[in-house]
């Protein structure tokens, strides 16, 4: 079974960086798109980047310029560097790798890691 192993959460203060990272536990055949989203307490899970088969990128407004999304298919891994942030980026982020394979669909999620953002 597919699992996905966030690490790279922590504490920062505000203007610091943090990269996460996700790798599946075993080989994913038909890798599509790549993302993180997050959820902050009391929200909704939101879409924080996300990264194509082909490498097209797409980010949030709140994170464009500071974010940056990556991936290397050879490792089954996404990545997520993250730049000057600031406290409204504390939330617990989750990757996904999403499969098509034989027609078949698949979105695999990590299990969450928290990033806390101190002012």
């Amino acid at each position: 079974q597919v699992q996905l192993v966030e690490s790279g959460g922590g504490w920062v203060q505000a203007g610091g960086s943090l990269r996460l990272s996700c790798t599946a536990s075993i080989r994913i055949f038909g890798i599509n798109a790549m993302g993180w989203y997050r959820q902050a307490p009391g929200k909704q899970r939101e879409l924080v980047a996300s990264i194509s088969s082909g490498g097209t990128t797409n980010y949030a407004d709140s994170v464009k310029g500071r974010f940056t999304i990556s991936r290397d298919n050879a490792k089954n891994t996404v990545y997520l560097q993250m730049n000057s942030l600031k406290p409204e980026d504390t939330a617990v982020y989750y990757c996904n790798i999403d499969s098509l394979n034989w027609g078949d669909f698949i979105r695999y999620w990590g299990q969450g890691t928290q990033v806390t953002v101190s002012s």
